[in-house]
């Protein structure tokens, strides 16, 4: 477990040193995938955004008619980020494994894109679980991996060489399975593809030359079918773009 927290703290640190290329990013600040999150808990009185990051999500929340929003990540920089760009959310420094929130505490909870970066996925989901209300609605978007092992293993090899703070993107198969083991029923979901533009994903990091070498040398050698399952696109300087598949799950208590 202690490995576990010395994670925890190095992936708050890393983040909260770039929460304004977060709060930037495009991927973040936008998307069909960010409505739908919201749409989803818009009939909330009170919810949480677990993991804000920037705040984006949270701001998502606020402007579909829930009445209370509450940012919550591990980095303080990241809070501060959310709560200063979305005026109406409040924010609270919080571990989402350990949610500091009495049981029953909102009628929603949503994370996006952040869980591939959580040592104990399962801790997570019941977690959430225990502060979402009977009834309430939990509102999931992820990347996930390939159920194909090779796959698996490439994206997960660039993602960590890219950023040491990823953990594992799961499966679809991993996802579902432990929301129903924490009591969830899952109503709806939906995988969807994006397209990261190379330089600014790796730029949202701040990615060191020495990582940056190191992601070029797995795209270099990608394994049979990354090409295609990945979109990997090249220039005359290299890898240009390339897409990652993200689970959007609806699931209620």
């Amino acid at each position: 477990m202690a490995g576990g927290s010395d994670r925890k703290r190095s992936a708050a640190s890393a983040f909260g040193a770039h929460a304004d290329a977060y709060r930037d990013s495009t991927v973040h600040r936008e998307g069909d995938d960010l409505d739908r999150l919201a749409a989803w808990c818009s009939g909330a009185d009170r919810a949480v955004d677990v993991a804000t990051g920037a705040g984006h999500t949270a701001g998502a929340l606020a402007a579909a008619g829930v009445d209370r929003v509450i940012a919550a990540d591990a980095a303080p920089e990241m809070v501060a980020t959310a709560a200063a760009s979305f005026p109406r959310v409040e924010g609270v420094v919080a571990d989402a494994e350990r949610l500091p929130f009495a049981d029953d505490a909102v009628d929603a909870a949503a994370c996006r894109i952040a869980a591939h970066h959580f040592p104990d996925p399962v801790a997570f989901v019941a977690a959430v679980a225990r502060v979402v209300k009977p009834g309430g609605t939990f509102a999931f978007e992820d990347n996930v991996a390939p159920e194909d092992p090779a796959l698996d293993e490439f994206l997960n090899t660039v993602e960590r060489r890219r950023d040491p703070t990823h953990v594992r993107s799961h499966t679809v198969a991993d996802w579902i399975g432990w929301l129903e083991d924490a009591g969830f029923t899952v109503e709806t979901t939906t995988v969807v593809t994006k397209t990261l533009d190379y330089t600014e994903w790796l730029g949202n990091v701040d990615a060191s030359a020495e990582r940056r070498r190191g992601v070029a040398a797995a795209f270099a050698d990608p394994p049979t079918g990354a090409a295609e399952a990945f979109s990997i696109t090249r220039g005359a300087d290299g890898v240009e773009s390339f897409a990652n598949m993200k689970l959007l799950a609806r699931a209620t208590r």
